[in-house]
């Protein structure tokens, strides 16, 4: 039986995948802040499914972690699917530290162990890590600051293991995955989205850039043509473009 763990699957896309691969028959370690809703993925298939409460910001989190890979008998996929984000002009003290100690202090504590339990642990297959970034990672959005350049370090770090995993002969794929904007919790009640999908339509697209071990996927076909053009905006003018959500 294959193994995936999943962090942040008490909602939203995490929640969705959890219980995609559960029924596909897999083992599945699930972790998130909140127990209630992972006790509820538990109950609906409780001979696949290992939970652990995980807070990411924790200095505990690895361990926990660990201790959730060894409960569900192994890993062979990690899908790191937690996050926060903000519409934040303002800059908010709150809102910037919510952003960085989760989108990149969590993200990389949790990422790092992942890294290296695939590094102690020799396989003939080799391993695989997954995260769900952002095309916000993409450039700077002024309105979302903390969010974007956390994004951006996420994909950043994800292509320094890449590097690592061959220096060290590391067996090991990294799945870098990039959705435009979803309906989930994380966005906003009421406001105009561009190009918003729901999670329906992305789940399954991402669920296939992870099994067929892709290195970027941007989440959809409209978003990687939005992200190619982003990229072709010099920054003199990138700057005079007013983005607003």
């Amino acid at each position: 039986m294959r193994k995936i763990v999943i962090v942040g699957a008490s909602s939203g896309l995490g929640q969705r995948i959890a219980m995609d691969f559960a029924r596909a028959g897999w083992r599945v370690g699930i972790a998130a802040r909140r127990e209630a809703p992972l006790q509820a993925i538990k109950d609906v298939y409780p001979h696949n499914v290992a939970y652990s409460v995980i807070d990411v910001t924790k200095e505990d989190a690895p361990a926990k972690f660990l201790d959730l890979i060894e409960t569900t008998g192994g890993m062979d996929i990690l899908l790191f699917a937690a996050g926060v984000g903000f519409l934040d002009p303002e800059l908010e003290d709150s809102r910037l530290d919510n952003t960085l100690q989760t989108n990149v202090v969590g993200f990389a504590r949790i990422i790092a162990a992942a890294y290296k339990y695939y590094r102690g642990t020799p396989r003939f297959n080799p391993g695989q890590i997954a995260a769900i970034t952002s095309v916000a990672g993409t450039r700077g959005i002024g309105v979302s600051a903390a969010y974007s350049s956390s994004k951006r370090f996420q994909q950043m770090f994800l292509d320094s293991l890449d590097q690592l995993s061959r220096q060290q002969h590391v067996n090991v794929r990294i799945t870098d995955i990039r959705p435009g904007f979803i309906r989930t919790p994380l966005l906003k009640e009421g406001k105009p989205y561009p190009l918003l999908m729901s999670v329906d339509h992305a789940a399954p697209l991402i669920e296939r850039a992870i099994l067929r071990r892709k290195r970027v996927a941007v989440i959809d076909s409209r978003w990687a043509v939005v992200t190619g053009l982003w990229k072709l905006v010099p920054q003199c003018v990138w700057k005079r473009i007013a983005i607003n959500f």
